[in-house]
């Protein structure tokens, strides 16, 4: 289940984000981690390249609104970056684009424990998402899902 904070934090990053001329691509709040994470990715909303200067830049006007708006009250750790041309799959176009593709599914179960899945990416709809295992069909709720990526066939 997504950390109760995640819609006010991602409400706050695009505003910062829009304000200089960013756009947000993803954003995940790592509280297993000590400190806990909080990763931002991010592209400039021309197109553009992201560089490091720009990940540097951002991340201080971000780290000064965190800090104005209190959200985060314990140690945080904070990582600015663009998604590049990673293997992680985040937007509707990508679970298109990769479908049939071998993919590792990284979730929670029902116990609240993470768990790596490994099978070829069938479907992502607005409550689950779908992958081959085997032949046999592994649905799990998209609430579930903390990250999806490509990977080599029988790796």
């Amino acid at each position: 289940m997504p950390h109760p904070l995640l819609p006010n934090l991602e409400t706050l990053v695009t505003d910062v984000a829009a304000s200089k001329g960013f756009a947000l691509c993803g954003i995940q709040l790592l509280t297993h981690m000590s400190p806990m994470t909080l990763e931002v990715q991010i592209r400039h909303s021309s197109g553009a390249d992201v560089s490091l200067d720009d990940c540097a830049g951002f991340s201080g006007v971000l780290g000064d609104a965190l800090e104005a708006s209190t959200m985060l009250t314990d140690a945080y750790v904070l990582e600015i970056s663009s998604p590049g041309i990673g293997d992680q799959l985040s937007s509707d176009r990508d679970f298109e684009t990769f479908r049939g593709f071998p993919v590792e599914v990284h979730h929670r179960d029902k116990d609240d424990s993470e768990q790596r899945l490994d099978g070829l990416l069938l479907e992502r709809d607005a409550d689950t998402l779908q992958i081959n295992i085997r032949g046999r069909i592994k649905r799990i709720p998209r609430d579930c899902v903390i990250g999806v990526r490509l990977t080599s066939p029988g790796s």
